[in-house]
């Protein structure tokens, strides 16, 4: 069974900062590009960023680019997002999930394979 687990979401102050995690079991990462996604309450979801099956290769939103990271630990079979300066608008559950394609150029389109169950992160004062 392949799955993907979230952690990290919680409560923040605007300006502040928090590290998602997403942990896969059932299979190893280092065979799956994976993707961050988020989904505000009344709104669809969108591609935040996506990191290659090697962690050579990123991309990012628009919307959170030079603020958020994307990086994983293939040994540790876990994927993180860093996400700094957070504003109110990134509120939202953020879900990862994986897919075995070799490249990420469509990967924030969103038509991934495995997904998780999300992590609720909160930006308010």
């Amino acid at each position: 069974q392949l799955q993907l687990v979230e952690s990290g979401g919680g409560l923040v102050q605007p300006g502040g900062s928090l590290r998602l995690s997403c942990a896969a079991s059932g299979f190893t990462l280092d065979g799956y590009a994976i993707g961050w996604f988020r989904q505000a309450p009344g709104k669809e979801r969108e591609g935040v960023s996506c990191i290659s099956r090697s962690g050579g290769a990123t991309n990012y939103a628009d919307s959170v680019k030079g603020r958020f990271t994307i990086s994983r630990d293939n040994a540790k079979n876990t994927v993180y997002l860093q996400m700094n300066s957070l504003k109110p608008e990134d509120t939202g559950v953020y879900y990862c999930a994986a897919d075995h394609s070799p490249g990420i150029s469509s990967c924030l389109r969103g038509y991934l394979e495995v997904w998780g169950q999300g992590t609720l992160v909160t930006v308010s004062s």
